[in-house]
């Protein structure tokens, strides 16, 4: 079949790995849904990795928020204001011009006598730099979600932790982690989704696409200028990230039901007809 003629050659064509040019000419639907989906691995990456490390990153954000110290406290609250306060497209253009000021050769660095030298090079890279864009900004706005989390939960629990003789870590692994997430698990899932739709900012940034390896949107723009015709990649873009959120949707729904395991379930609405009366 041509469709699956075209998954061999194209599908993995956004690593680099199948047919090095692209398609031109006589183009067909298959060619576009193929390519456009094989750039959407770049956008599923980049949300991916940068979810799992905003994440982490996020919580010591929040624990700094709500830390009594000043010293901590200020800090974290300065670096999820920046990032909540500023477009993440102007974040793009910021980071991709201090990464191009960064040393061409690297820094070079003494460790116990031994002579290292730092790569920078790969940050101007959009795998690399936008991935940490991402990162940043997420954690901004995540921690500002597990914050609100934290500050909600009841001060009963914690009393009733420290009745029980939980210490510092045994508190916050049994009680405040698992509420916070319970109390923040639906404002997180919009963030995930949020940023999963912000990785189409890539293209629009000043970081390149590597030989012509580029996110969906890429695929999409390419197939548009060759074809004259934006009705259908871009159509086919957004039924890409459709499928990429009910994903979500349905993964981050299996974790908040394993969350609140322990309330009790609404009935399941069924339908019975009365076929007597």
């Amino acid at each position: 079949m041509i469709c699956s003629s075209t998954l061999s050659e194209y599908g993995l064509r956004a690593f680099g790995i199948g047919e090095r040019l692209l398609p031109k000419g006589d183009i067909t639907l298959c060619d576009q849904f193929v390519l456009i989906g094989s750039g959407m691995l770049w956008n599923i990456y980049f949300a991916s990795l940068a979810l799992v490390l905003g994440f982490v990153f996020a919580t010591f954000l929040a624990l700094g928020k709500v830390s009594q110290n000043p010293w901590v406290r200020k800090p974290a609250t300065a670096f999820v204001f920046f990032f909540r306060g500023t477009p993440l497209f102007i974040q793009f253009f910021f980071a991709y011009e201090l990464f191009v000021m960064l040393p061409r050769a690297g820094f070079e660095f003494a460790l116990l006598g031994v002579d290292f030298t730092l790569e920078t090079r790969w940050l101007t890279r959009a795998w690399a730099g936008a991935t940490v864009v991402l990162w940043l900004n997420t954690s901004a706005y995540t921690a500002e979600i597990f914050y609100g989390a934290l500050r909600s939960i009841p001060s009963g629990d914690i009393e009733a932790a420290k009745a029980y003789g939980m210490n510092g870590p045994q508190r916050f692994r049994r009680i405040v982690w698992p509420n916070m997430l319970r109390l923040s698990w639906a404002s997180y899932t919009n963030e995930a989704i949020f940023l999963f739709h912000a990785t189409t900012l890539i293209f629009f940034s000043a970081f390149p696409a590597w030989k012509q390896q580029g996110d969906a949107l890429y695929y999409a723009n390419y197939f548009a200028e060759q074809t004259y015709n934006p009705f259908i990649p871009y159509p086919i873009v957004a039924f890409w990230f459709i499928l990429g959120t009910l994903s979500i949707i349905g993964l981050f729904g299996l974790v908040n039901r394993r969350l609140n395991r322990h309330l009790p379930q609404a009935p399941r609405l069924r339908y019975r007809p009365k076929l007597m009366r």
